[in-house]
């Protein structure tokens, strides 16, 4: 598969374009402020306790904060989606097996398992349906 058909985005009507204009601009501001902590310590933002390495918290940094500006731009979003999706499954997976934490917090600075749901879903959309006609893809690799 070629790179260019790979990045090209799928047709959707004009409403359906703004809609996944206005999810990448609110989502990737959200996520880009929710890495913004991480990428300014990107090898040890979980603290000198954790048992995570810091290559894997580097990762996570990046593609939070990295990530989400994609998601801005319109710009690589498979690809950022797909390094979203990793991170969120994992975040997903600690906060309801590692950390026992509910969906939903129960209160103020209670951990909860909603957000990277939430985020893993909205990357799974992008992944799969595209970042919209109002995108840099679009503009860089056309329509497919």
């Amino acid at each position: 598969m070629n790179v260019k058909r790979m990045f090209a985005v799928p047709g959707h009507s004009t409403w359906g374009d703004v809609a996944l204009l206005l999810l990448r601009l609110v989502g990737g501001a959200a996520l880009m402020l929710h890495g913004w902590g991480k990428i300014q310590h990107p090898f040890n933002w979980m603290g000198p306790e954790a048992t995570v390495p810091g290559i894997l918290q580097a990762l996570a940094a990046i593609s939070e904060f990295g990530g989400g500006l994609a998601w801005i731009l319109g710009l690589l979003t498979p690809l950022a989606s797909l390094g979203i999706a990793i991170t969120m499954a994992v975040a997903f997976s600690f906060h309801t097996f590692v950390l026992h934490d509910p969906f939903v917090a129960g209160g103020p600075g209670q951990g909860a398992s909603e957000p990277a749901a939430l985020y893993l879903m909205v990357a799974l959309v992008l992944m799969t349906i595209g970042p919209g006609r109002f995108s840099a893809d679009r503009q860089i690799f056309g329509p497919r």
